[in-house]
């Protein structure tokens, strides 16, 4: 009789234990729903680093609002995923001109980071206070630092004498502040505002002083470009050497006459007018008026304005995934 009765209560005892199985799973995928996303993917917030190095010196990251600073540039530029991106892709073509000209005025290597945060590496860039060229000078003050704007010329918009007339600016403010960071502030601010703040507020580090937004991250900026274009692929950002923007040979036409059209010009080298403007943004107008002054005039090698596989050219090798 007990083993009959014991037949009859197992199946009971399974139909119990499947629902109370069914009720605990059902309880538990309503959990997993309710902390599931519910978009199709994660946005991490990027490491902040316990320190970084600028123009051979440690920052302390460790203050409150170097942290979040760096913090807040960082993410922006690792969520400004095609902003960021072209940014390396250009970096290529513009760095192998900008950094032998800081290296020969004696300006530390990291202020390429400064012409990346000023124009996105574009010599064509404008900006709503027209300020012009990859170092964003005003036309009043590029032409104090030796630059020359004209009714046809803009040498702003000239990637190496831009960047000369940018290191002449960068030393003028180490020799009066001493320090890297306060003089990459002053390219925004200018020497004389941060100057003031810092002797109104008594304070000399420039990540300490009460600032305008803008200046206020200025810096941040600067750190956090050189830290994703030094880590790309930890921040995300995966290309190859096919991505990057590879330089273009030119050869070199100098020249102290006048030429009444550019675009016959061009033609007469065998390339486009769009070609001439492009490598020659600082051809402000559709003549050139030399005033008798020398100018050197771009003309691209027509075979290399192609893409193909021999001119896979990488800069730097940390831009590349492996």
């Amino acid at each position: 009789m007990k083993i009959l009765q014991s037949i009859m209560y197992f199946p009971a005892a399974c139909v119990l234990c499947f629902t109370v199985y069914l009720f605990v799973c059902y309880r538990d995928s309503v959990s997993v729903k309710k902390e599931a996303p519910v978009v199709a993917s994660f946005t991490i917030s990027p490491e902040v680093p316990a320190t970084i190095r600028f123009c051979g010196k440690d920052v302390d990251i460790s203050r409150y609002n170097v942290k979040e600073g760096l913090d807040r540039e960082l993410s922006s530029f690792t969520y400004f995923h095609s902003s960021t991106m072209l940014l390396i892709k250009r970096a290529n073509r513009y760095f192998p001109i900008i950094e032998p000209v800081l290296k020969a005025n004696g300006i530390p290597d990291d202020f390429k980071y400064l012409a990346v945060i000023e124009s996105n590496l574009d010599p064509r860039a404008t900006s709503p206070a027209h300020a012009a060229g990859v170092w964003q000078f005003l036309e009043s003050t590029g032409k104090s630092y030796g630059l020359k704007v004209t009714a046809t010329v803009d040498e702003r918009r000239h990637v190496t004498k831009s960047t000369e007339a940018a290191c002449r600016y960068l030393k003028e403010a180490y020799d009066l502040y001493g320090d890297w960071i306060a003089v990459a502030a002053s390219y925004n601010a200018g020497m004389g505002r941060i100057s003031g703040q810092m002797e109104k507020q008594g304070e000399l580090s420039v990540l300490n002083l009460y600032l305008a937004e803008e200046t206020t991250r200025y810096p941040y900026r600067i750190f956090a470009a050189k830290q994703i274009f030094e880590n790309p692929y930890k921040y995300g950002f995966v290309l190859h050497a096919e991505n990057l923007y590879s330089p273009i040979d030119c050869s070199e036409v100098i020249t102290d006459s006048d030429i009444p059209d550019l675009a016959v010009f061009a033609r007469e080298k065998g390339i486009t007018y769009n070609d001439l403007k492009f490598f020659n943004p600082w051809l402000k107008d559709t003549k050139l008026l030399t005033g008798g002054v020398r100018y050197k005039i771009l003309i691209p090698n027509k075979n290399k304005l192609y893409y193909s596989s021999s001119n896979f050219y990488v800069h730097d090798k940390r831009w590349i995934a492996r």
